[in-house]
Protein backbone atom coordinates (compact mmCIF):
# COMPACT_ATOMS: atom_id res chain seq x y z
CA UNK A 1 0.00 0.00 0.00
CA UNK A 2 1.10 3.35 -0.49
CA UNK A 3 0.04 6.85 0.58
CA UNK A 4 0.17 9.82 -1.64
CA UNK A 5 -1.83 12.34 -3.21
CA UNK A 6 -1.98 13.36 -6.85
CA UNK A 7 -5.00 15.68 -8.28
CA UNK A 8 -8.26 14.05 -6.60
CA UNK A 9 -7.53 10.53 -6.13
CA UNK A 10 -5.65 9.05 -3.50
CA UNK A 11 -3.26 6.30 -4.80
CA UNK A 12 -3.21 3.58 -2.73
CA UNK A 13 -3.85 0.05 -2.01
CA UNK A 14 -7.22 0.69 0.16
CA UNK A 15 -9.23 2.39 -2.31
CA UNK A 16 -11.45 4.87 -1.04
CA UNK A 17 -15.21 5.33 -2.27
CA UNK A 18 -16.01 6.79 -5.58
CA UNK A 19 -12.52 6.12 -6.96
CA UNK A 20 -14.26 2.98 -8.79
CA UNK A 21 -17.59 3.39 -10.97
CA UNK A 22 -20.85 1.26 -9.97
CA UNK A 23 -20.52 -1.42 -12.08
CA UNK A 24 -16.77 -1.78 -11.56
CA UNK A 25 -17.50 -2.00 -7.98
CA UNK A 26 -20.07 -4.70 -8.08
CA UNK A 27 -17.92 -6.73 -10.27
CA UNK A 28 -15.24 -6.84 -7.71
CA UNK A 29 -17.04 -7.50 -5.10
CA UNK A 30 -18.48 -10.65 -6.96
CA UNK A 31 -15.32 -11.57 -7.86
CA UNK A 32 -13.82 -11.32 -4.09
CA UNK A 33 -16.45 -12.93 -2.53
CA UNK A 34 -16.41 -16.27 -5.12
CA UNK A 35 -12.45 -16.21 -4.67
CA UNK A 36 -12.83 -16.00 -0.77
CA UNK A 37 -15.49 -18.64 -1.07
CA UNK A 38 -13.37 -21.08 -3.11
CA UNK A 39 -10.34 -20.19 -0.54
CA UNK A 40 -12.55 -21.33 2.22
CA UNK A 41 -13.29 -24.59 0.50
CA UNK A 42 -9.77 -25.22 -0.04
CA UNK A 43 -8.89 -24.43 3.96
CA UNK A 44 -11.33 -26.72 4.74
CA UNK A 45 -9.13 -29.59 4.43
CA UNK A 46 -5.51 -27.89 5.46
CA UNK A 47 -6.76 -26.54 8.74
CA UNK A 48 -6.02 -28.92 11.32
CA UNK A 49 -4.86 -28.20 14.97
CA UNK A 50 -2.04 -27.23 14.28
CA UNK A 51 -1.85 -24.83 11.16
CA UNK A 52 -5.53 -23.47 12.67
CA UNK A 53 -3.50 -21.55 15.56
CA UNK A 54 -0.40 -20.57 12.98
CA UNK A 55 -3.14 -19.02 10.93
CA UNK A 56 -5.09 -16.70 14.04
CA UNK A 57 -1.25 -16.01 14.76
CA UNK A 58 -0.09 -14.71 11.07
CA UNK A 59 -3.83 -13.12 10.86
CA UNK A 60 -2.74 -10.64 14.36
CA UNK A 61 1.15 -9.93 12.93
CA UNK A 62 0.04 -8.96 9.92
CA UNK A 63 -2.65 -6.62 11.18
CA UNK A 64 -0.10 -5.47 13.89
CA UNK A 65 2.59 -4.72 11.35
CA UNK A 66 0.18 -3.16 8.26
CA UNK A 67 -0.46 -0.43 10.85
CA UNK A 68 3.01 0.72 10.72
CA UNK A 69 4.08 3.06 7.60
CA UNK A 70 7.55 3.21 6.77
CA UNK A 71 9.02 6.11 3.99
CA UNK A 72 9.58 5.33 0.68
CA UNK A 73 9.75 9.32 -0.80
CA UNK A 74 9.44 12.51 0.27
CA UNK A 75 5.15 12.46 1.05
CA UNK A 76 4.77 9.13 0.48
CA UNK A 77 4.84 6.10 2.89
CA UNK A 78 3.99 2.57 2.56
CA UNK A 79 3.13 -0.59 4.39
CA UNK A 80 3.23 -4.43 4.71
CA UNK A 81 0.34 -6.08 2.07
CA UNK A 82 1.27 -9.40 3.61
CA UNK A 83 0.43 -11.72 0.85
CA UNK A 84 3.40 -13.05 0.05
CA UNK A 85 3.88 -13.60 3.92
CA UNK A 86 0.45 -15.64 4.72
CA UNK A 87 1.22 -17.91 1.42
CA UNK A 88 4.79 -19.15 2.48
CA UNK A 89 3.47 -19.08 6.10
CA UNK A 90 0.03 -21.10 5.80
CA UNK A 91 -0.11 -21.68 1.92
CA UNK A 92 -2.40 -19.59 -0.33
CA UNK A 93 -5.83 -20.55 0.42
CA UNK A 94 -5.70 -19.97 4.35
CA UNK A 95 -3.27 -16.96 3.96
CA UNK A 96 -6.06 -15.27 1.48
CA UNK A 97 -8.68 -15.40 4.24
CA UNK A 98 -6.22 -14.43 6.67
CA UNK A 99 -5.32 -11.11 4.81
CA UNK A 100 -8.85 -10.69 3.95
CA UNK A 101 -10.43 -10.77 7.82
CA UNK A 102 -7.43 -7.98 8.09
CA UNK A 103 -9.10 -5.85 5.59
CA UNK A 104 -12.28 -5.73 6.57
CA UNK A 105 -11.05 -5.13 10.20
CA UNK A 106 -9.65 -2.05 9.00
CA UNK A 107 -12.15 -0.98 6.73
CA UNK A 108 -14.95 -1.49 9.16
CA UNK A 109 -13.06 -0.76 12.52
CA UNK A 110 -10.00 2.23 11.13
CA UNK A 111 -11.83 3.62 8.22
CA UNK A 112 -9.13 2.47 5.97
CA UNK A 113 -10.34 2.09 3.01
CA UNK A 114 -13.93 2.28 1.27
CA UNK A 115 -16.69 -0.31 2.07
CA UNK A 116 -17.92 0.45 -1.53
CA UNK A 117 -14.39 -0.49 -3.00
CA UNK A 118 -13.37 -3.11 -0.30
CA UNK A 119 -14.26 -6.08 -2.96
CA UNK A 120 -11.49 -4.53 -4.91
CA UNK A 121 -8.75 -4.08 -2.63
CA UNK A 122 -9.19 -7.91 -1.60
CA UNK A 123 -8.93 -8.51 -4.73
CA UNK A 124 -5.70 -6.67 -5.07
CA UNK A 125 -4.29 -7.49 -1.49
CA UNK A 126 -6.12 -10.71 -0.05
CA UNK A 127 -6.14 -12.71 -3.81
CA UNK A 128 -3.32 -11.17 -6.18
CA UNK A 129 -0.84 -10.54 -4.04
CA UNK A 130 -1.51 -13.92 -2.13
CA UNK A 131 -1.45 -16.23 -5.15
CA UNK A 132 1.57 -14.41 -7.09
CA UNK A 133 3.46 -14.38 -4.19
CA UNK A 134 2.72 -18.30 -3.83
CA UNK A 135 3.44 -18.58 -7.45
CA UNK A 136 7.14 -17.32 -7.13
CA UNK A 137 7.40 -19.71 -4.30
CA UNK A 138 6.69 -22.64 -6.34
CA UNK A 139 8.81 -21.48 -9.58
CA UNK A 140 11.48 -21.42 -6.89
CA UNK A 141 10.86 -24.32 -4.85
CA UNK A 142 14.31 -25.69 -5.67
CA UNK A 143 15.91 -22.81 -3.85
CA UNK A 144 13.65 -22.72 -1.09
CA UNK A 145 13.79 -26.43 -0.44
CA UNK A 146 17.93 -26.43 -0.27
CA UNK A 147 18.57 -23.92 2.17
CA UNK A 148 17.56 -21.81 4.70
CA UNK A 149 18.95 -19.10 2.65
CA UNK A 150 17.66 -20.16 -0.30
CA UNK A 151 13.98 -20.01 1.48
CA UNK A 152 14.62 -16.81 2.29
CA UNK A 153 15.77 -15.26 -0.94
CA UNK A 154 12.99 -16.67 -2.37
CA UNK A 155 10.69 -15.01 -0.07
CA UNK A 156 12.34 -11.75 -0.42
CA UNK A 157 11.27 -12.14 -4.41
CA UNK A 158 7.67 -12.92 -3.71
CA UNK A 159 7.12 -10.26 -1.21
CA UNK A 160 8.21 -8.15 -3.83
CA UNK A 161 6.93 -9.71 -7.20
CA UNK A 162 3.66 -9.77 -4.98
CA UNK A 163 3.19 -6.52 -4.08
CA UNK A 164 3.90 -4.77 -7.50
CA UNK A 165 1.28 -7.75 -9.06
CA UNK A 166 -1.07 -6.14 -6.52
CA UNK A 167 -0.71 -2.73 -7.55
CA UNK A 168 -1.15 -3.70 -11.30
CA UNK A 169 -4.40 -5.13 -10.31
CA UNK A 170 -5.51 -1.52 -9.11
CA UNK A 171 -4.37 -0.25 -12.06
CA UNK A 172 -6.71 -2.91 -14.15
CA UNK A 173 -9.88 -1.77 -11.92
CA UNK A 174 -8.80 2.15 -12.89
CA UNK A 175 -8.99 0.99 -16.26
CA UNK A 176 -12.05 -0.82 -16.32
CA UNK A 177 -14.11 1.94 -14.27
CA UNK A 178 -12.01 4.59 -12.96
CA UNK A 179 -14.16 7.51 -11.53
CA UNK A 180 -11.39 9.83 -10.91
CA UNK A 181 -10.00 12.86 -12.98
CA UNK A 182 -6.48 11.59 -13.16
CA UNK A 183 -5.24 9.82 -16.30
CA UNK A 184 -4.99 6.07 -16.40
CA UNK A 185 -0.88 6.47 -17.59
CA UNK A 186 -0.61 9.08 -14.52
CA UNK A 187 -1.97 6.10 -12.33
CA UNK A 188 0.27 3.20 -13.67
CA UNK A 189 3.53 4.90 -13.60
CA UNK A 190 2.79 6.06 -9.87
CA UNK A 191 1.06 2.84 -9.02
CA UNK A 192 3.72 0.19 -10.61
CA UNK A 193 6.83 2.83 -9.10
CA UNK A 194 6.04 3.67 -6.10
CA UNK A 195 4.99 -0.24 -5.19
CA UNK A 196 8.51 -1.62 -6.62
CA UNK A 197 9.91 0.67 -4.01
CA UNK A 198 7.13 -0.51 -1.50
CA UNK A 199 7.77 -3.89 -3.00
CA UNK A 200 11.24 -3.81 -1.52
CA UNK A 201 10.51 -3.19 2.17
CA UNK A 202 7.70 -5.68 1.39
CA UNK A 203 10.34 -8.29 0.79
CA UNK A 204 12.73 -7.66 3.42
CA UNK A 205 10.17 -7.88 6.22
CA UNK A 206 8.66 -10.95 4.57
CA UNK A 207 12.38 -12.33 3.99
CA UNK A 208 13.34 -11.43 7.99
CA UNK A 209 9.89 -13.22 9.32
CA UNK A 210 10.04 -16.51 7.30
CA UNK A 211 13.84 -16.61 8.14
CA UNK A 212 12.86 -16.49 11.42
CA UNK A 213 10.16 -18.73 11.85
CA UNK A 214 12.12 -21.30 9.78
CA UNK A 215 15.25 -21.28 11.92
CA UNK A 216 12.72 -22.57 14.78
CA UNK A 217 10.16 -24.30 13.30
CA UNK A 218 10.84 -24.80 10.10
CA UNK A 219 7.64 -27.77 10.29
CA UNK A 220 5.25 -24.90 10.90
CA UNK A 221 6.36 -22.96 7.06
CA UNK A 222 3.33 -24.17 4.77
CA UNK A 223 6.23 -23.91 1.51
CA UNK A 224 8.68 -27.15 3.30
CA UNK A 225 6.07 -29.50 3.84
CA UNK A 226 7.27 -32.60 2.29
CA UNK A 227 10.38 -31.51 2.07
CA UNK A 228 13.89 -32.90 3.30
CA UNK A 229 15.14 -29.64 4.75
CA UNK A 230 12.32 -29.61 7.18
CA UNK A 231 14.17 -31.80 9.28
CA UNK A 232 17.58 -30.56 8.04
CA UNK A 233 16.99 -27.27 9.10
CA UNK A 234 15.33 -28.26 12.08
CA UNK A 235 18.51 -30.20 13.04
CA UNK A 236 21.14 -27.64 12.42
CA UNK A 237 23.26 -26.34 15.11
CA UNK A 238 22.71 -30.03 17.16
CA UNK A 239 24.93 -32.92 18.23
CA UNK A 240 24.39 -36.15 17.69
Amino acid sequence: MVAGRTSDVVVAMHMSDGLLDAPTVAVFWAVAVVGLAICAARARRELDERTAPMAGLVTAFVFAVQMINFPILPGASGHLLGGALVAVLVGPWVGALCVAVVLVVQALLFADGGLTTLGASIVNMALISTFVGYGVIVALRGLTRRSRGGLVAAAFLAGLVGTVAAALGFVVEYAIGGAAPVDLGTVLGLMVGLHALIGIGEGLITAATVGAVAAIRPDLVYALRGSAPVLELRTTGSTS
